[in-house]
């Protein structure tokens, strides 16, 4: 039986897989078709208020995309990937599939687009074409770039090179042109010569020019990283057509050479008019740049759609690849659609369709990160980091001018995407991945309970809720003040005080004990829950405790047990950590030399031996004790062993590309074993002015716990703090 060929994909970086096909994308076909039509019917004052409108809405969206890309590995599926990764498969879902038919209509809205330009070359004696030799012309459009974008990505974007090229030869033209004859004064007021529908109806034919800029991010499974390339390439390309869309206006509404009620009603002969040489340097551009936004809408359209049925929301043959790696039956799949939609109309028919499907589009990016940053969730630490509420007030731009646009369609939007939403629901479905909802239902009371108890075992969602047990709170203050650190506000810190041998006692008041408790830790400033238990035995009492800690997605998942000068109590630790790592729960032994809260650190060290160990546990810490006004100038540095010297530079890779994968910032360094110095020698040089050290442990064999003891004493003997970590849980995406 011979093996089946696996699919070869292409994958492309930033300049050709997401800024090329977004800055063409939109400088497309509203900049050549409808700009001068927007200026001649609203003046320039209102134009520039449109395009600075406008292209809020998508910097602040682009911002928020990134800002999420950033922090994940984004797969097939662009936008739609980032919303279900984010706020759960049933939200991506629901707004997965109107993108799906946002950028289908896409294809329906460029290829009317081209239809019109090649419409100028109809001959005068025949007078204006017919509406239906347009729409004749669109659908053998629509078939021809479906047939070549089934077949390559990599044709097709190779080919947007000399695009571009022609894109920026076309406004140089029209530069010169400008400024070849006599300048005028600009129409400021509007005249809605062409447009009686209004201001917001010239919005709603405006709108689909900015909205390329995600065309780079639909591209995210064809990208060799997407994480670096999608925040570099989009941004860019916002800023670039921002530019552009703010100087072409002005261009056009001071030349000579057009009158402004010629700017209302000419369309795409407004270039060839008043560029340098006309048609001649104009055409290729107008030509290239639309052509090129319908790619981008078909390259974009059926991989949202092989994203969808890879997630099981639609029939999964969607999800089909060819041998050259595209989504081939997806890609006819949305063809076929397109050519429905061309029953639709004209140009602004499906431009207002387009509009109001982008924009709630864009009301789910923002929302997705806004979330992400109100939740603060240990695993959400972006590049970009965007402010809650500018992503907030992005989403709320993008509703209010979908409400502004069409009230009724507004309200049909989202009526389909709580529908799509309450169906995929009732479907009850789940990814390995988790979602940001677990950092909604930590805040409130009964009903948050009741919805994380189906989210407590998804690994993304890991946040520190670390029992403690501290016996005497004021003598193991520093200890709880640093298990407050790890916390940073983002899970559950509980305080235990263990009261050996009064399981039955009058003296004994555990609700008295509990406020004194409370009341001390409150007057330290640190938020935690206060605990006192009564136990026949310290090693089966912390274990008991343990096992009962916490309720529903908010139980315990990280122990700290602080050093004890006594060898019984550290064997019987180290006893306990055997039983805690059977029950899942991550163990943490710290020994404080050398502590205060109150004073800035300079550096935190991490000794590594490996990433799928105690690595990831030991980072996170680092990271969460960094972000705290003590810690934040505290330096991380992650410092490991070799033997040998030709493995430095290797060793040394591996530790960099680990520290931008993980988004920490760190410092490696890499240090060779003398064979006259022991580990424990070379840990004590390298850390003996380090604030705090952080190194694995394991488990030794029962009976072994006397000499592990010795060793961890040996280790950790010197240094100002040590923290001992014993990883026993998946969490947090492993770092990345």
């Amino acid at each position: 039986m011979e093996d089946k060929a696996i699919p070869v994909v292409e994958k492309f970086g930033t300049f050709l897989g997401v800024y090329t096909p977004s800055v063409l994308t939109i400088l497309g076909l509203i900049m050549y078709l409808r700009f001068g039509w927007v200026l001649g019917n609203i003046g320039l004052g209102l134009t520039i208020l449109i395009v600075l409108m406008a292209s809020s809405i998508t910097f602040i969206t682009a911002l928020s995309a990134s800002a999420i890309a950033t922090n994940m590995r984004v797969g097939v599926g662009g936008e739609y990937y980032i919303i279900s990764r984010s706020l759960g498969l049933e939200l991506g879902g629901a707004i997965g599939i109107p993108l799906y038919l946002c950028r289908t209509l896409s294809i329906t809205f460029y290829s009317f687009g081209l239809a019109e330009v090649i419409a100028m070359f109809w001959p005068v004696s025949l007078g204006v074409m017919p509406d239906h030799m347009i729409q004749i012309i669109t659908v053998f459009i629509i078939v021809i770039i479906t047939m070549i974008s089934g077949k390559s990505a990599g044709l097709v974007l190779k080919l947007q090179i000399p695009i571009l090229i022609a894109v920026v030869v076309s406004l140089l033209a029209l530069i010169i042109g400008v400024f070849s004859e006599g300048l005028q004064a600009p129409e400021m007021v509007a005249t809605y010569r062409t447009a009686p529908k209004g201001f917001w109806y010239v919005f709603a034919v405006f709108f689909p020019a900015v909205t390329g800029f995600t065309a780079g991010i639909g591209m995210s499974g064809d990208l060799k990283n997407p994480r670096k390339s999608i925040p570099k390439g989009t941004i860019l390309a916002v800023a670039t057509g921002t530019l552009v869309y703010l100087l072409i206006p002005i261009l056009l509404s001071i030349t000579t050479k057009i009158k402004p009620e010629e700017l209302a009603s000419l369309g795409v002969k407004t270039w060839n008019k008043v560029a340098f040489l006309g048609a001649v340097l104009v055409v290729a551009g107008i030509f290239g740049a639309i052509l090129s936004s319908a790619f981008g809408s078909v390259l974009g359209g059926p991989r949202v759609l092989q994203s969808l049925a890879q997630d099981k929301l639609v029939p999964r043959f969607l999800a089909k690849l060819s041998k050259t790696g595209q989504p081939t039956l997806a890609t006819w799949v949305s063809g076929i659609i397109a050519l429905a939609a061309v029953a639709l109309g004209g140009l602004n028919a499906v431009a207002q369709f387009v509009t109001i499907l982008f924009l709630t589009l864009y009301v789910m990016i923002n929302f997705s990160a806004a979330i992400e940053k109100l939740t603060s969730d240990t695993s959400f630490r972006p590049k970009i980091n965007v402010p809650w509420y500018i992503s907030l007030i992005g989403s709320l731009g993008a509703i209010v001018v979908m409400f502004l646009i069409s009230p009724i369609a507004c309200i049909v939007g989202i009526a389909l995407e709580f529908i799509l939403y309450w169906v995929l629901r009732e479907r009850v479905m789940k990814k390995q991945w988790g979602d940001v909802r677990a950092g909604f239902w930590g805040t409130v009371a009964r009903f948050a309970l009741l919805k994380l108890k189906h989210h407590e075992n998804d690994p993304r969602n890991w946040r520190p809720h670390i029992l403690i047990f501290a016996g005497d709170v004021e003598k193991r203050l520093y200890l709880i003040y640093l298990a407050n650190y790890f916390n940073q506000g983002r899970g559950i810190l509980t305080v235990c005080k263990l009261v050996i041998g009064k399981l039955i006692s009058d003296e004994l008041n555990i609700q008295e004990e509990t406020q004194k408790m409370d009341a001390y830790l409150e007057n330290e400033g640190i938020s935690a829950f206060s605990e006192v238990d009564a136990v026949p035995e310290f090693e089966t009492g912390v274990i008991s405790i343990t096992q009962a800690n916490g309720i529903a997605g908010l139980q315990s998942n990280t122990v700290i047990i602080g050093w004890s000068d006594k060898k019984d109590r550290m064997i019987s630790c180290l006893r306990i950590f055997r039983v805690i790592s059977k029950l899942r729960r991550s163990s943490i032994l710290i020994r404080i030399n050398e502590f205060s809260p109150y004073t800035s650190k300079k550096r935190i060290d991490i000794w590594w031996r490996g990433k799928h160990s105690n690595g990831d546990l030991m980072l996170l810490l680092a990271y969460l004790l960094n972000l705290n006004n003590n810690w934040e100038r505290a330096k991380i540095v992650i410092q490991t062993i070799i033997v040998e010297e030709t493995d430095v530079e290797f060793m040394h890779n591996i530790l960099e590309k680990m520290i931008q994968d993980i988004r920490i910032e760190a410092e490696p360094k890499v240090i060779v074993k003398p064979r006259d110095k022991s580990v424990t020698e070379i840990i004590h040089e390298y850390s003996k002015d380090a604030d705090i050290v952080f190194m694995g442990f394991n488990l030794p064999e029962p009976g072994g716990e006397s000499d592990y003891s010795d060793r961890l004493d040996e280790l950790s003997h010197g240094l100002k703090t040590t923290v001992f970590v014993l990883n026993g849980e998946e969490f947090a995406g492993e770092m990345i």
